[in-house]
């Protein structure tokens, strides 16, 4: 009797450990996944996101690591942003929906995804995929990895453009609610901030802050007060239908979000609403500083890269990005 206990507690043991290590939900993520499955994965991802971003350096990267945050934000990271709306069965999946209407870098995925498929079919997912290219496109301006990705993600096989619509936190949000919505995604407000300065990148559109610019909160009418006049003047006469979102270095990925932060130039109302809250306000004077945010973003985009992630038999390997498998 004793004897035959002792391996069947060791058994359970076992079992607990690797149900833990997995969230219960399956493998964990990993480094390296892909390594005997489809060893050029990685590659063939970074030298096509790469050659892109040579092509449209101001644009790309943005677009790229945003597709990323909208899609981790709804069912977590697995792909459904990508699928497309179909007659009869899914006539609004996430794509089309109204916070994800400027979302770009669809085609760069497609064209991975079609060389991977190629080259080991039915392996890498396109939820790995779109981490993956998120990384290598903001960091090829410094030659080097940002950060690490971990991979194993499946695909999901759902995709609602209302839930897209409900989860997806809002240029307009108040600290209160940019909480809720994090927070809801198992992330903190320490999460919050420096997620945010991927506002560093990319370019804001004119229906996403004009309410700031003409706010009745202001005791003039003229414009949220929050916001810094001079800066304010800018973006108003700009005639374009986007603006860069940080002026002084549009295309680069670095501090300067939370220097403009500290100037009353956050152009988004939840930009600015990080001011409001004691907690995120003491964070920012260190996030000026580039290695400490480098630093910090890297622990935090991968945290995020975990938020309900499919693993293990749960999803799929979609052979198209954009529709779940027959």
């Amino acid at each position: 009797m004793r004897s035959s206990s002792v391996p069947t507690l060791w058994w359970w043991a076992a079992t607990l450990l690797l149900l833990f290590a997995a969230g219960c939900h399956g493998a964990p993520l990993k480094a390296h996944f892909y390594r005997h499955s489809c060893p050029a994965a990685e590659a063939v991802v970074r030298d096509i996101v790469v050659a892109r971003v040579a092509a449209d350096p101001a644009k790309l990267p943005a677009k790229l690591l945003r597709l990323f945050f909208h899609d981790c934000f709804v069912r977590g990271c697995d792909a459904s942003v990508l699928i497309d709306s179909t007659e009869g069965t899914n006539t609004a999946a996430e794509k089309d929906a109204a916070p994800n209407g400027s979302l770009g870098g669809y085609d760069v995925i497609d064209t991975a995804k079609a060389v991977l498929e190629a080259v080991c079919p039915g392996v890498v997912s396109c939820a790995d995929v779109v981490a993956l290219a998120a990384r290598d496109a903001v960091s090829s301006q410094f030659g080097r990895d940002l950060w690490d990705v971990q991979l194993g993600r499946r695909d999901g096989t759902v995709s609602r453009a209302s839930e897209a619509l409900a989860e997806i936190p809002s240029p307009s949000d108040n600290f209160t609610t940019l909480e809720a919505h994090f927070a809801a995604k198992g992330l903190d407000v320490k999460d919050l901030v420096i997620l945010s300065g991927a506002h560093t990148i990319g370019v804001a559109h004119c229906n996403t802050f004009a309410a700031r610019l003409s706010s009745s909160s202001s005791v003039s009418g003229a414009g949220d007060p929050s916001l810094n006049a001079a800066y304010a003047a800018q973006a108003a006469s700009n005639n374009a239908t986007a603006v860069p979102l940080d002026p002084g270095s549009p295309a680069r990925f670095d501090a300067h979000y939370f220097v403009n932060l500290k100037l009353g130039r956050g152009l988004f109302a939840s930009d600015a609403a990080l001011l409001t809250d004691r907690r995120a306000a003491g964070m920012i004077h260190r996030l000026t500083r580039q290695p400490h945010f480098l630093e910090e973003f890297r622990n935090a985009v991968r945290k995020m890269g975990r938020v309900g992630v499919l693993t293990g038999e749960r999803g799929e390997i979609r052979r198209n990005c954009r529709a779940v498998n027959r």
